[in-house]
């Protein structure tokens, strides 16, 4: 909404600025000032209705709010890291891999 009043107060102070612009300038008795008084008014009504419309695209949907326990019967295995060294083709290197027992 304030968005939509500032670019308002701004389209009549620009219409107010070429309404009051000398007529004896132009030839056509100032119908050329109302025109493009018109024409920024439309546009500043125009975008500030394009600017406060709603996004085109829509967030994704939550995820479920209940995740079902793992059944009893399964039981995991211990498991633990350990360090293993490896030769990589450019030198030795060590990484964690995960064992399980």
């Amino acid at each position: 909404m304030k968005t939509t009043f500032t670019a308002l107060l701004a389209a009549a102070t620009v219409a107010g600025a070429l309404a009051t612009a000398t007529p004896a300038a132009h030839a056509d008795g100032g119908r050329i000032a109302a025109g493009v008084a018109g024409g920024l008014l439309g546009g500043a009504l125009l975008g500030a209705a394009i600017a406060n419309s709603q996004p085109a695209y829509a967030a994704p949907p939550p995820p479920p709010a209940y995740y079902a326990p793992p059944p009893a019967y399964v039981v995991e295995p211990a498991c633990h890291f350990e360090r293993e060294r490896f030769w990589d083709g450019y030198g030795w290197r060590s990484r964690r891999i995960r064992v399980c027992d």
